[in-house]
């Protein structure tokens, strides 16, 4: 169980460090839009790449467990992985756009929510 808890951790640094390189981490910033595409008609694309980067990162930090449950996955694990998902994008948009959070309380929060999924499933993995 502990190797499981280690590999959503390293999984939480290669999603939320190397895969959002190089255009995610710009693009779900409503800055980066206004500055390189002042065209009002792209102010929300900011929003999909958001989305897809807390879609990847739940999907990332959840794939240990899976793998551990040999993907035999239940209403609950998806329901998980949906809030997971909606924390990320809220943490990273406090950080990325409204600019109340810095990158340390950022992290703290992700590694909180997986330590808190890993508490809630961790039942299903003995």
């Amino acid at each position: 169980m502990i190797f499981t808890y280690l590999a959503m951790l390293f999984c939480h640094v290669v999603d939320d460090f190397c895969l959002q390189q190089p255009f995610l981490a710009k693009g779900k910033q409503r800055s980066w839009w206004a500055e390189n595409t002042p065209d009002r008609k792209y102010c929300f694309d900011w929003f999909p790449c958001l989305l897809a980067h807390s879609l990847s990162w739940a999907f990332a930090v959840m794939l240990p467990i899976a793998w551990k449950l040999g993907f035999e996955v239940d209403g609950k694990f998806v329901l998980i992985f949906l809030l997971n998902a909606a924390v990320h994008g809220v943490i990273d948009h406090l950080k990325a756009n409204l600019r109340l959070i810095t990158l340390v309380t950022d992290q703290l929060l992700h590694y909180m929510q997986i330590s808190i999924t890993f508490m809630l499933l961790k039942d299903g993995l003995v």
